[in-house]
């Protein structure tokens, strides 16, 4: 596939949940890069923070999220043009920081720009209107803003709760027009929705899950993005619909050229579908490359650990081996200052006790990795020794002072 360079790229992203119990770090300074018409996947356990990086990404977060650092640069020369008079500062070329922009404008991009596929359909339609209309609607929305993407009211076209009123009396008056639904139920076939235009009538709950999600697909494309954000697409599908879904969205890549973005957990998913892939643990993006470089020589011990994690249905029947321990808090004052990763790591050596840099790892452009070991091997004589994290404290210490840790360990203490 020919690449025309990044289509989005994420510079130093930080997203903070300001809570009663304190500050959560649920985003902590991702950088990524992803190319114009590649799938790019994001893999990690729960509470990684994907997800957020996703609402981060579209500025869907609600309170008391706020993205508080970073840059987001999306390509488009189109809206460079279109914002360069009222924010020069958030253009640079062809490219757009749209962190930069004011609300009212980059709410404009979702749909036409951007679009997402959410975790849970059920949740995500409206359980009072038809799917059809539903879809119709996103089809009618997407067409008035590309109007005027700069204006608020071209979503709209000035329509309120008067306009709304003489829909009911008037068919010429109505918001979503003939030609949106129309299209709604194009787009229905297009996902595979069997018998489209009496499917249209129906509402989500007569749907199932399979089908919901296809039409959560539909919904999405109904602006026509450059970039596709699919949030746990599988999620509760039996594996059967999984694939028929990963299918669909494979089509569609094909056939448009789409950029889109996965967050999964499953890594059978980005296996079936992804050109590159950034694995996330604790906030951070702590291994990153082209699927092969990752899945076949990882250097990460978590993404080792993530694919220890995974049956092998073609090998020998031996023990999985599961990554111990627990992902750990993300509220500011419990995360320590080293690596997040080193109290489940069973390759934790001194060096760990210090916060490692993104390192290349020999021998593949662009296969990077936030660990020690991507520039020196393991080394038994520095590992530290069972037990050094379990005094119930955090914090780092000096490595200096590991070569002690082995007799405080066996009181259950920690070197201070």
């Amino acid at each position: 596939m020919t690449r025309n360079g990044p289509i989005l790229r994420v510079e130093g992203l930080e997203t903070r949940f300001f809570t009663e119990e304190g500050q959560v770090n649920a985003v902590h300074g991702v950088d990524m890069e992803i190319d114009d018409g590649e799938v790019f996947g994001v893999v990690g356990e729960s509470g990684s923070g994907k997800s957020v990086t996703a609402l981060s990404l579209l500025g869907l977060l609600e309170s008391p999220g706020r993205v508080t650092g970073g840059e987001i640069w999306y390509r488009s020369a189109e809206l460079a043009d279109s914002v360069a008079e009222e924010t020069p500062t958030a253009v640079d070329g062809d490219y757009v920081n749209l962190l930069g922009l004011p609300d009212r404008v980059r709410r404009t991009l979702r749909g036409t720009h951007f679009s997402m596929i959410f975790q849970d359909p059920m949740s995500s339609f409206n359980p009072s209107l038809t799917v059809g209309e539903q879809i119709a609607e996103a089809v009618e929305a997407q067409q008035r803003a590309r109007s005027n993407p700069r204006s608020v009211a071209s979503r709209t076209q000035g329509y309120g709760l008067s306009q709304y009123l003489m829909s009911f009396v008037s068919s010429s008056r109505k918001y979503v027009s003939e030609e949106s639904r129309d299209r709604a139920v194009e787009l229905l076939e297009m996902v595979g929705i069997p018998d489209p235009v009496l499917r249209a009538e129906e509402y989500p709950h007569e749907y199932s899950g399979g089908m919901l999600q296809r039409a959560m697909v539909a919904q999405a494309l109904a602006g026509e993005p450059n970039v596709l954000i699919a949030d746990e697409p599988t999620t509760a599908l039996d594996v059967t619909i999984q694939a028929q879904v990963l299918d669909l969205l494979d089509e569609i890549q094909a056939e448009t050229g789409m950029t889109i973005l996965i967050i999964t957990h499953n890594l059978g998913v980005v296996a079936r579908m992804c050109d590159r892939v950034g694995v996330m643990y604790a906030g951070e993006i702590v291994e990153r490359g082209a699927l092969a470089d990752v899945f076949d020589s990882p250097v990460h011990p978590y993404t080792q650990g993530l694919l220890g994690s995974v049956p092998d249905l073609g090998g020998s029947s031996g023990r999985l081996q599961p990554i111990a321990g627990n992902v750990p808090s993300l509220l500011d004052h419990e995360m320590p200052d080293r690596c997040y990763f080193a109290d489940r790591c069973p390759k934790a050596m001194e060096a760990c006790l210090r916060k490692p840099p993104e390192l290349p790892v020999d021998g593949a452009a662009g296969h990077t990795a936030k660990c020690y070991l991507a520039e020196e091997p393991f080394d038994e004589s520095t590992a530290l020794p069972d037990g050094y994290f379990e005094g119930g404290s955090t914090d780092a210490a000096d490595p200096a002072d590991a070569s002690g840790a082995a007799e405080v360990a066996s009181d259950g203490g920690e070197s201070e």
